[in-house]
């Protein structure tokens, strides 16, 4: 199965796209940037166009992304909440099935910890993925990392 992992934003929206079947590969990822002087419209269709690209030419049939939780900033949070209405409106235009597992379910997919740290998240991304270089920014790897937990659902490895 090819899942679709996605930390989106409306700054920058990381993404991962796996592939579970006998063992996980990571197949492509990448950051969607916008730019801050952009209207939030045109922000927002970036990130659904470029995610409709991705699963056009990958064909996931899980998309994950980390359920959000707001701090204190509400105007980042907004942008968030939108980002993740595109985010998810590409899932349905795709038909991918949506799974959003908590900031610990990935953790804990991901490293045995629900407590673990971000380093603690990427080393281990980097050690199941089998990647020499270290992954860049932290965006594209928390998509690698709710690809992964994607994964850990029973029946999901083939």
């Amino acid at each position: 199965m090819r899942i679709l992992g996605v930390d989106p934003g409306y700054g920058r929206t990381g993404w991962a796209v796996i592939d579970t079947k006998g063992s996980l590969t990571l197949l492509e990822y990448g950051l969607i940037e916008t730019s801050g002087k952009d209207p939030l419209s045109k922000r927002l269709y970036r990130i659904f166009d470029q995610l409709m690209a991705v699963s056009s030419r990958l064909m996931p049939k899980r998309m994950v992304l980390e359920r959000f939780h707001p701090g204190k900033s509400m105007t980042t949070a907004e942008g968030v909440f939108q980002a993740r209405g595109v985010v998810l409106a590409a899932a349905g235009f795709t038909g991918c099935e949506v799974i959003e597992p908590t900031a610990a379910q990935v953790k804990l997919a991901v490293t045995g910890s629900g407590k673990a740290s971000k380093e603690d998240v990427r080393i281990m991304v980097e050690r199941l993925l089998d990647i020499k270089e270290p992954i860049r920014p932290d965006d594209v790897v928390d998509a690698i990392a709710c690809a992964i937990a994607g994964s850990a659902l029973p029946g999901v490895i083939a």
